[in-house]
This record gives structure tokens, C-alpha cells and sequence, in this order.
């Protein structure tokens, strides 16, 4: 058996190589993982683009100056020192672009286990946890590359949402979203629709992508960013996925005092957003980020893993019927093209419709 892994220069994220090693000998306790597939996402280059400050290279170790991108997906197990976790049974989880992966089961249920692999403790256990597909509420073995391509991102919308809620949507009558047809922003109006009628959802898009943010039926209302002096001025809350100052700065000034929250969503400095230009501060609440693995522990320290499990499950189904056929699965052979795929993404632009699952 031959280990395959994808290398990428933390320094320069398009200059990627594949790498083939033997393997190490399995440890005790540890479980070896055949990697069947996962997806290729913008979600993966914002890792790799936060990799050092974020702490994302550091759960799967690399050559000096190199990185493996984490990917989320599906394995299977085909070597196990673990007397609860047998060979043949398949998991979903946070996987390495690679072919296998150990991992070392601990805390093991029904449901799932964490990874409790020395160098991945200090990161948060939310990508430490992997799901058991058997007893999984979210898995549909018809719908496994809507999960890798939405999935991680949908569950970030969802706690947006839950956070808003909780805080009563700081009095809100409008949510505002950047970069509406992000699959993240997308898991956010679909959580929204359903657990908060009453806000209305503006999404904000750029000219070319209107058509296809209208098409999800996610937004009461889709505005080019060109635009965004027709949006009425109401008590709003803006959740910003672009990173881009200069839109953002837009917000704050058309909604000025009636912005009453302002989240950011992804690695963007905070500082790069926080001021204009020239270092006049935003009008407006001062943005704040929103770190999901964080929410996600304290949603799950509330709710219990399984409750909280049925939850998300139940808000993932109704995502999944919304947002059928909104995007084209494409599936790849090979971690070649996981190397071509994603140092592409880097380098050029995103299509919002395409979907790409890489089968190692």
C-alpha cells in the first residue's frame, strides 16, 4: 500500500505537488482510514489561506514549508486496532487531501468518535469529531456530495442563525448578506426562512450572480452590489462573507445608526474591516467575527450531541429540498485533480453552481 498526499507551499497556495509515501505502522487503539472522497470548496482555500493564524495546517502534518489542505468527507475503514470500530464501516469527517488518514478513536458512541491524535488536541473538537454513517441523522447515502460540498458550510450558517436568534435579532427587521450565493450564506437564508419568517432575507450578490442567488428562492429580495442604495434603511443586522473592506464600508454607510449587528464570517483580518481607508472608523456597531467552531461547541454543550444532532439533521433535510439542482456535481478521479482543482480555485474565479467531489 502506497500513502498519497497532496502538498501545498504555504507560501505560494498554487504551487502544489503530489507526494506518495509508505505507510507508518498502525499505533495502538488507532484506526486507518481509506479515503473515498470529499469536495473541493472556496471553504478549502480560506483554510489554506488561514492556515498559519487559524492553526489549519497543523492537523495533518506536512514537509517544512508545505501544508495539507483539510478537506471534509468520506472513509472508510480498513485497518483497525480498535476494538470499537470495525473494518468495513465508513465515516464522515474533517479528512486530509490524501488517501488515508489514522486517526486514534476516543470517547466512542454509537454516533461517532473524536480523533484524539496528540498533535490535533489543541484545535477545536469540532474538527476533531467524526460521524459513524450507520447511526448518522444528517447521512443519505443518495445525497453523500450535497454533504461534502454544502455540509460544513450549511452548519455554519446554521449557527449564524441560532446565534441571531438567540439575541433576538438585536431588534432587526432585515437580515443583510454579502456574497449571497456562498453556499454558507445560502445554509443561512435557508435556516432563516424557516426559523425566522418574520426577518426579512436581503441578499446582496454580485450583477452576473443575481440570477442564480433568485433562482435558490433563499432571499425575499437579491440586490447587485451596485445597487445597494434601493435597499430600505431599517433596523438591520449585515453578516458579511465577501472580505471585502470596501463593500462592507458601503453597508455600514448606507445603514449607518440602523445597523444594530455586524458580523464577519471567515479569516479576514477584523482590523482590514473595521475602518475606512483612510482610518475613519465604520459608522455603525463595530463588526465582529463570528468563529464557528466556537458557537458550535457552546450550541452542543447546550443541546447534548444527540439532541443537537436531530436539530441540525432536521434544518439539513429542508436545506437539501431547497437547494436541489442548484448546483452541478462534477466528480473527479484522482488526487491529481484534487492538486489541479484547488490550485485553480486559488488562482481564478469560482463558479456558485458547480459542485466537485474528488474520489482519491
Amino acid at each position: 500500500m502506497i500513502v498519497s498526499q497532496v502538498h501545498v507551499r504555504k507560501g505560494a497556495l498554487t504551487d502544489a505537488v503530489l507526494a506518495d509515501m509508505p505507510p507508518s505502522p498502525l499505533g495502538e487503539g488507532a484506526v486507518r482510514l481509506a479515503i473515498e472522497s470529499f469536495s473541493v470548496t472556496a471553504n478549502n482555500v480560506t483554510y489554506a489561506v488561514a492556515g498559519d493564524s487559524f492553526k489549519y495546517w497543523d492537523f495533518f502534518p506536512a514537509p517544512e514549508g508545505f501544508g495539507i489542505v483539510p478537506m471534509w468527507g468520506h472513509a472508510r475503514v480498513i485497518e483497525s486496532n480498535n476494538a470499537e470500530i470495525a473494518v468495513g464501516e465508513r465515516v464522515y469527517g474533517y479528512l486530509p487531501m490524501a488517501s488515508h488518514l489514522d486517526v486514534v478513536p476516543g470517547r466512542v458512541t454509537a454516533g461517532g468518535f473524536l480523533d484524539t491524535t496528540d498533535y490535533r488536541q489543541p484545535m477545536s473538537p469540532v474538527y476533531n469529531s467524526y460521524t459513524r454513517l450507520a447511526a448518522d441523522p444528517e447521512h443519505d447515502a443518495a445525497r453523500e456530495a450535497e454533504r461534502m460540498i454544502f455540509g460544513p458550510l450549511f452548519r455554519t450558517g446554521f449557527l449564524i442563525e441560532y446565534f441571531l436568534r438567540g439575541q433576538d435579532w438585536f431588534g432587526a427587521e432585515q437580515l443583510i448578506v454579502t456574497s449571497a450565493s456562498s453556499k454558507t450564506a445560502l445554509g443561512l437564508a435557508s435556516v432563516a426562512r424557516h426559523s425566522s419568517p418574520g426577518v426579512k432575507r436581503i441578499g446582496l450578490t454580485s450583477k452576473g450572480n443575481v440570477g442564480f442567488v433568485e433562482a435558490t428562492g433563499l432571499y425575499d429580495e437579491v440586490v447587485a452590489y451596485g445597487d445597494l442604495e434601493r435597499v430600505p434603511v431599517l433596523r438591520s443586522v449585515s453578516v458579511d462573507f465577501a472580505g471585502n473592506a470596501d463593500l462592507l464600508a458601503q453597508v455600514h454607510r448606507h445603514f449607518d445608526a440602523a445597523l444594530v449587528h455586524s458580523a464577519l464570517v471567515g479569516m479576514t483580518h477584523i482590523e482590514a474591516r473595521s475602518t475606512f481607508g483612510g482610518g475613519e472608523p465604520l459608522p455603525g456597531p463595530k463588526p465582529a467575527l463570528f468563529f464557528a467552531p466556537d458557537h458550535a461547541v457552546a450550541f452542543f454543550k447546550a443541546h447534548g450531541a444527540e439532541e443537537g444532532g436531530k436539530l441540525v439533521a432536521a434544518a439539513w433535510h429542508d436545506f437539501l429540498k431547497a437547494a436541489d439542482g442548484t448546483v452541478a456535481i462534477e466528480r473527479h478521479a484522482g488526487l491529481e485533480a484534487a492538486r489541479s482543482v484547488f490550485t485553480s480555485m486559488v488562482g481564478g474565479q469560482i463558479d456558485p453552481a458547480k459542485g466537485i467531489v474528488i474520489e482519491p
